[in-house]
């Protein structure tokens, strides 16, 4: 230790040759650091991606810590993505010894949730069609005892924004409902219903991205794969509050039959938008989700989640999020949450003077500042959204910036993160 001059800081990590029978073998001594949760998760993902190229890894824990966030840690450093030939490189087996069982499952539950989030974001979205993600959707219901409903063809009639975002597509809409009921008494358990934007490709529509800005735009589903891997571990956490899931499902495509800015489309419920923006489209779903469950399903708590708008990313990076909330309560419990999880969120304001920009002079609103000045954009999201949370709890998560990573870098891998998965399971779930 001396030699190596180690300091035992989490993500430290030193490689000792011993002698193996006739052969040499490895040993890596990791830092641990304080051993909070945080320095773990660095310390699990350390060790893994030491460990690349070899058949197995086991890692001794060190007594008294909680080995759940040192497995997250190693697993989701561990997780590759491939269509065709398998070329992974990580670990094949890794075994904890010394650890709680029940800590190594906790920890596990929710690396796969998070493995599952990834994958659904990481799929090309010449597979990943509307009808594709709701495919799956019903998947994780049959595996996981949910119950599922989807929304198709002429269903979908009162979904005005699912519709009209979907329109312009080869692929048509779906609108999804996955249900979580918690065995035993329900007597006094809340009800949350969790709304993901899956935009399986975002073109910008009439409104055109940019080539550039276009090349992750399978990645603009985000939201809904949140929603979807979350659903997937409530029972196996075995949370108790009751949760439903909606995703809004649409691919936004040019064709003659896209929307066109100036458009006036009618939300679930009745109130009418005029679409000045078409790649302001994430809204306009989440809308229609955000009505459709205070109209319907009276919950305690409503939580959209999505790749809402750049500007969240410009204001806060790729390490946290922006979290706005109508409920301090809930502001505070997702907060805490999210430090716990190591999903970050930074609270934002709901600046109420800049509401009058979102009236149109046409109908009761417009999708984007009238103005079109492009300045606080993922506020303007916000107000636009809280408009249809009927006065309930609300928050709404805009993770534009960490939901997906461009680098390997401690539990992240290139691609999809799963951002909010991990964080949504510690609030529904303690």
């Amino acid at each position: 230790m001396a030699h190596y001059e180690a300091k035992g800081e989490p993500g430290e990590v030193i490689e000792v040759p011993v002698a193996r029978g006739d052969g040499v073998g490895r040993v890596l001594l990791y830092g641990t650091g304080d051993c909070t949760a945080p320095a773990l998760r660095k310390a699990g993902a350390a060790v893994a991606r030491k460990a690349k190229g070899g058949t197995s890894l086991s890692v001794v824990v060190p007594p008294q810590a909680d080995a759940a966030p040192l497995v997250q840690g190693a697993l989701l450093a561990s997780y590759t993505f491939t269509i065709g030939k398998n070329r992974s490189k990580a670990v094949k087996e890794i075994v904890f010894i010394g650890a709680d069982d029940e800590a190594v499952r906790r920890g596990e539950v929710l690396a796969r949730a998070t493995a599952l989030a990834r994958d659904l974001v990481n799929t090309p979205s010449d597979i990943k069609s509307p009808e594709w993600l709701a495919d799956q959707a019903k998947i994780v219901a049959v595996e996981h005892g949910l119950a599922v409903r989807v929304w198709e063809g002429p269903e979908l009639d009162e979904f005005g924004g699912v519709r009209a975002v979907g329109q312009g597509s080869a692929h048509p809409p779906r609108f999804v409902q996955l249900e979580y009921t918690p065995a035993g008494d329900l007597d006094g358990v809340r009800h949350v219903v969790l709304a993901g934007k899956g935009i399986t490709f975002d073109t910008g529509g009439l409104s055109l991205k940019p080539s550039e800005g276009m090349k992750t735009m399978k990645t603009d589903m985000a939201g809904a794969a949140v929603v979807i891997a979350v659903m997937s571990a409530l029972a196996a956490c075995q949370a108790r509050v009751r949760v439903t899931g909606l995703i809004a499902c649409a691919e936004n495509a040019i064709s003659g039959s896209a929307q066109r800015p100036s458009d006036v489309i009618t939300q679930y419920g009745g109130r009418t938008v005029e679409v000045l923006n078409t790649d302001a489209e994430g809204r306009l779903v989440l809308a229609d989700a955000l009505a459709y469950a205070d109209a319907r399903l009276d919950p305690d708590v409503m939580i959209d989640i999505a790749t809402l708008t750049g500007a969240a990313k410009v204001a806060l990076g790729v390490s946290y999020a922006a979290l706005y909330s109508t409920d301090e309560s809930l502001a505070g419990e997702l907060l805490a949450a999210g430090e716990s999880s190591g999903d970050r969120f930074w609270r934002m304001p709901l600046i109420d003077d800049y509401r009058p920009d979102l009236d149109s002079d046409i109908a009761d609103l417009s999708n984007v500042d009238r103005k079109l000045s492009g300045s606080a954009g993922s506020v303007m999201a916000a107000l636009f959204l809280r408009e249809f949370a009927g006065g309930r709890p609300w928050a709404h998560l805009d993770i534009a910036g960490p939901a997906r990573s461009a680098t390997e870098d401690g539990e992240l891998t290139k691609g999809g993160t799963g951002f909010g998965v991990r964080m949504l399971l510690r609030y529904l779930a303690g």
